[in-house]
Parts: structure tokens; sequence; C-alpha cells
């Protein structure tokens, strides 16, 4: 069975990799894939398929309908802002064209933003935002790239910044010590590429063109309607973390409540005009918009995971790297190929499956905030970068601005990786020092 799943998830794979070679969208392969990943496990299971069924039916997609609710809320509140203008308000502030400049503003903008919302909520922000900002294909793509970097990079110092942190941090691996402990290598994660890219890249982007007057008569909203959305949307994502924090319950739960507040407060908002021009403006007219592929491509992927998950594989895996003689159990070791394997896989059933393996102990390495667990923070946080289908923010930006995979693979993922080995030797460094 493992191996007949195996071979389904890599064909998948190859298909999703080559999507613009076979011209065959990805979120169709990746569905099918999924789906018959799950089939094979059922069909194979004999006796035991209705316990496969009960845990796809009670642990895996509630898992997956989190994300997905989570990333849809997202997504329709930046569209909200975004069809009223509101990103004027940032757009407006940045004026220079120094492709340099403009590289390292925005990194550490995304940097901070993802700490203190989350990486996959600053990535599909800042998709939003780089079309308003670059004219160029190829520019946007690449700094694209680098902005996945820096959100999977500050996503991981914080305790809401990413869900593996997350993970690690409600079921008490990592408390807030967490921040201290991993700002400096997942900071060095950014700024290695940065500056690499300081010393290769030059010359100016290009801005896209508008015309303002005719701009206004597409999108006809005033500078209190633009910046009142624009605020209430930063606002509404600002209160994912603390809602989380207060209630205690799921990040989509704050998600879904923002959207809702800003539903309410769009159709306030535009209540005395027309039907033709108010219909752009609410989450009813926003919701046309919103790029369904990727949510679907987000479902097809978290099916494969799950099987993965569900078949053993993911878990025999994880006693390799354990009893495996040439690792010797080495911390360090395990939890760079884990960061690595994060890249193909997901970073999320690989820490749950570590979590799993290892206990707290009450000192010592796997003690809360023990470097074990920290160290794993870092390395399943950022090394999902190094492909573009490894991390959620990744996988979102894939979607929103259509990036091919090996265009990824061949301008990125090195950048990538330098960043993230730079910053797991940052990491280990302070340890000995």
């Amino acid at each position: 069975m493992t191996e007949i799943i195996i071979c389904i998830f890599v064909l998948g794979y190859l298909c999703i990799v080559l999507e613009h070679p076979i011209k065959i969208d990805k979120a169709g392969s990746a569905l099918v894939t999924g789906v018959l990943c799950w089939v094979v496990i059922v069909m194979f299971s004999g006796e035991d398929s209705h316990i496969a069924i009960k845990n796809l039916e009670h642990t895996i997609l509630p898992e997956i309908a989190e994300i997905l609710f989570f990333l849809l809320g997202a997504m329709t509140i930046v569209e909200l802002v975004d069809a009223h203008e509101g990103f004027s308000v940032i757009t407006n502030k940045i004026k220079t064209t120094n492709r340099i400049k403009l590289l390292w503003i925005l990194s550490f903008l995304t940097f901070f933003f993802s700490a203190i919302l989350d990486n996959l909520t600053t990535a599909i922000i800042m998709a939003a935002l780089l079309p308003k900002i670059i004219k160029d294909k190829d520019d946007i793509w690449f700094f694209a790239g680098m902005l996945i970097i820096a959100a999977n990079a500050g996503g991981a110092w914080s305790p809401m910044g990413d869900v593996t942190t997350i993970m690690l941090w409600i079921d008490g691996q990592v408390s807030l010590n967490i921040i201290p402990a991993i700002f400096i290598p997942s900071l060095v994660c950014m700024l290695t590429p940065l500056i690499y890219l300081s010393f290769t890249l030059t010359g100016d982007i290009s801005k896209p063109i508008i015309n303002k007057e005719i701009e206004h008569k597409l999108n006809p909203t005033s500078s209190f309607e633009r910046n009142f959305i624009f605020i209430a949307g930063v606002l509404g994502l600002l209160f994912v973390p603390i809602f989380k924090l207060v209630t205690h319950l799921p990040p989509y739960m704050g998600m879904l409540l923002s959207l809702g507040v800003l539903w309410i407060a769009s159709e306030i908002l535009h209540r005395t005009k027309n039907s033709e021009q108010k219909s752009s403006f609410t989450v009813v007219g926003v919701l046309q918009k919103i790029d369904m592929p990727t949510i679907f491509f987000f479902l097809g992927i978290l099916l494969a995971v799950g099987a993965l998950a569900e078949s053993g594989i993911l878990k025999t895996l994880s006693v390799f790297l354990n009893d495996s003689e040439a690792i010797n159990g080495n911390i360090y070791v395990i939890n760079i190929i884990i960061g690595l394997l994060s890249a193909i896989v997901d970073n999320v059933p690989l820490v749950a499956g570590a979590m799993n393996m290892y206990s707290i102990d009450v000192s010592g390495d796997f003690a809360q905030d023990g470097l074990f667990w920290q160290f794993l923070a870092y390395c399943a946080g950022t090394g999902g970068s190094v492909l573009i289908i490894g991390s959620a923010a990744g996988v979102a930006v894939m979607g929103i601005l259509k990036i091919d995979f090996m265009w990824y693979l061949k301008k990125i993922s090195f950048l990538a990786l330098i960043g993230y080995a730079s910053g797991a030797a940052t990491y280990i460094l302070l340890q000995i020092i």
C-alpha cells in the first residue's frame, strides 16, 4: 500500500512541478493526487478501512477545513481592501524604484508583519500589494519569492507567526522565550540572501502606469472610504492572534469574525449607492474575485499530505531519522533534515510526528524551550521556503501570482537554501558560545 501511495504522490508532485509544460492546472493535479491516495488507503485497509475513514472525517478534514476557512477569510479581506484602493495608503508612500532598496524595504515589512499576523496572512497581503508597485511579471515573481523567504523567517521566531510554532506553543514545547532564542537566526535567514542579492542585482524596477482619473472612475471610492476599509482590514487581521490568545478558539474563528464585521461595515458604508456601484465594494461582489483554484490546490495538497501521515509513511520517516546510525540522535542534524523535508511534504505533519515521538522532559534538550524544540521551530518554519509548495505562504503566493514551480526552483531555491543554512549555523553557533 505504501509503495502505491508514494508512487501516486510522486506522480502528482511531478504534474504540479511540470504544470506549464504539460498545460494542466496544478489545482486539478493536486485534487486527483489527494483523493487517489485516500482511495488506496481505504481499499487496502481491509477491515480497518472504517478506521481510516473515521480518521479522515474526524481528524484530517477538520484540520484542513481550519486552514481553508482561514485562507478564504484572509483572501476576502485583502480583496475587499484592494477593491477600495486601500493599498494606496502604502504604495503611495513607497517612492523608490531602486531594485535593491525596494527589496530590503518590502522584506523587512514582511518579516515583522509575519511575526505579528502570521506568515500566511502576510504573504496574501504582499502578493496583492506587489502588482501595485511593480509592473514587470519577472520582477513581481522575484520579489514574491524573496518575500516568501522573509514571511517564513518572520513567522518562525513568533509563537503566532507560523502554524508549527503555534502547535509547539499550545502543546507546551516552547514558550514566549522562543522570541529571543530564534529571532537572530531567523533574521540571518532573511538577511543572507538579501546581502547576496545586494552584490548581484542592479537597476530599477518599472512601476505600473496608473491613470488616476480613469482609475477613480472605475473605482469611485472616496478618501474616507479607502482609509476606513484599509484601517478596518488591518485591525481585523491584527485582531486574529489577539482573539486566539483571549478565547483559545482556532485562528480561523477570529478571521471569520473579522470578515463578518467588515462585511457589515462595507454594507453600511455603501448603503446609499445604487446596486451597480455597491456590488463592487461589498463582500458579495468581492467574493467573485477570490482565486478559488488556490483554495482547491491547498485542499488537494493537504489531502495528499494527510494520506502520507495516515498510511504511516511520515511516522516511518520520523523513526528512521531517530534510529539512524549515521545521524546518531544528533538533534541538530535531525531538525535540519526535518526542515528540508518540509519543503517537499509539509511542516505540520513532520512537526506533529516529532511532537509524538519525543516527550517534554523536566530538563535537558527536550525540556520546554529546550534546544530540540527551539531549533525545530526554526527549521520547520524556514525550511519550507526552499520549494514554493513547501509552506502555506508559498502555496498561497504561487496560486495568487501564478508563479511557476520550476521558475522558483531556478531563481529562488538557492537563495532560500543559503538563508536556511546560515540561520541554522547561527543558532548552533550561539549555543556553542
